[in-house]
C-alpha cells in the first residue's frame, strides 16, 4: 500500500520496485552508487521515496535507455536542475527516439504481414519458429542501425559457423554457471562474479566490433534487451525471469568490477 502524506506520497522500496519494474537488488545498487537515494527513512530506518525520487529515477531510466552508462547518467544528473524545463527536454529527447522506432516498427509491419502470407506453404517453416523469429528480426533492425548490423554480420561471419556454434556452447555453460551464482546467493562483490563478467564480456567482444563503434552496438543491444525481455526470452531455454535476473546481476557486478 503507497502512503500518502500533506508532503506528497511515499513508496517503500518494495513498491517502488513493482510499479517500476525493476528489482530491489537494482535499486540497493542505484543506492550505493550514489545514483538513487531515498530522501527519507522510517524510524525503524526502512526507506521511504518521495515524489522527487520518481523523478529522478525515471530520468535513470530514460537516460538508460538512451544508451548512457551508469557513470554518464551521475555525471548527468549530478548538474541537472529538477524542474519542468530539464523534464520536458529529457522527455523531448525519448520521444523523438520513440517516433524513430514506431517508423521503423511500422515498416517492419508491412514486411512482416507480407511473410505472413507465404507461411501457410506446407513445405515453410512451423508457424510458431517464424513468428518468434520474426519478432527478434524487428527488436533487432528497430535497435541497430544498417552500419551495425553490417558490421555485426561481418564479426559473425569472421567466427565461422564452428566459431559461432563454439561460442554459443560456452555462453550456455556461462549463464548455467551465472544462474547458479545468483540462485545460491554469491554477492555480486565477490571474485567469482567478477571473474563470470570478464568471460561473459569477452565471449560478447567477439561478436562487437572494436572501438567506439563495438560500445555504441553493446548499448543498442543493451536496450533492446531491456525493453523486449518477453519477446528475446521466448526463445531462449530458461525462464525469462531467471535471465532478467542474471543480467542484474551481471551488470551490478560489472559496476562494482
Amino acid at each position: 500500500m503507497i502512503e500518502a502524506d500533506d508532503a506528497g506520497r511515499r513508496w517503500s522500496i518494495g513498491e517502488l520496485a513493482r510499479a517500476t519494474g525493476m528489482t530491489v537488488r537494482a535499486l540497493y545498487h542505484y543506492d550505493e552508487i550514489g545514483l538513487l537515494s531515498a530522501s527519507e527513512r522510517t524510524p525503524a530506518g526502512h526507506r521511504r521515496y518521495t515524489e522527487r525520487d520518481l523523478r529522478r529515477l525515471y530520468r535513470v531510466r530514460a537516460l538508460r535507455t538512451l544508451g548512457l552508462s551508469l557513470e554518464e547518467i551521475a555525471g548527468v544528473l549530478d548538474g541537472a536542475a529538477d524542474d519542468p524545463e530539464s523534464m520536458r527536454d529529457l522527455l523531448t529527447t525519448q520521444l523523438r527516439r520513440l517516433d524513430e522506432h514506431a517508423e521503423l516498427i511500422g515498416m517492419l509491419r508491412q514486411r512482416i504481414r507480407g511473410l505472413l502470407r507465404q507461411a501457410g506453404d506446407s513445405s515453410g517453416p512451423d508457424p510458431d519458429r517464424l513468428m518468434t523469429t520474426l519478432e527478434l528480426m524487428s527488436v533487432f533492425e528497430t535497435y541497430f542501425t544498417e552500419e551495425q548490423r553490417e558490421r555485426l554480420a561481418e564479426r559473425r561471419d569472421a567466427l565461422g559457423g564452428e566459431g559461432v556454434e563454439a561460442a554459443k556452447h560456452e555462453w550456455k555453460g556461462l549463464v548455467e554457471e551465472g544462474l547458479r551464482l545468483v540462485e545460491t546467493g554469491v554477492p555480486a562483490e565477490d571474485e567469482r562474479a567478477r571473474d563470470l563478467v570478464r568471460r561473459w564480456d569477452a565471449l560478447a567482444g567477439r561478436f562487437h566490433p572494436g572501438g567506439p563503434e563495438g560500445e555504441r552496438t553493446r548499448a543498442a543491444a543493451q536496450r533492446a534487451w531491456q525493453d523486449n525481455s518477453a519477446e528475446i526470452g521466448r526463445s531462449l531455454p530458461w525462464p525469462v525471469e531467471r535471465i532478467a535476473g542474471l543480467v542484474a546481476y551481471l551488470e551490478q557486478a560489472r559496476q562494482v568490477g
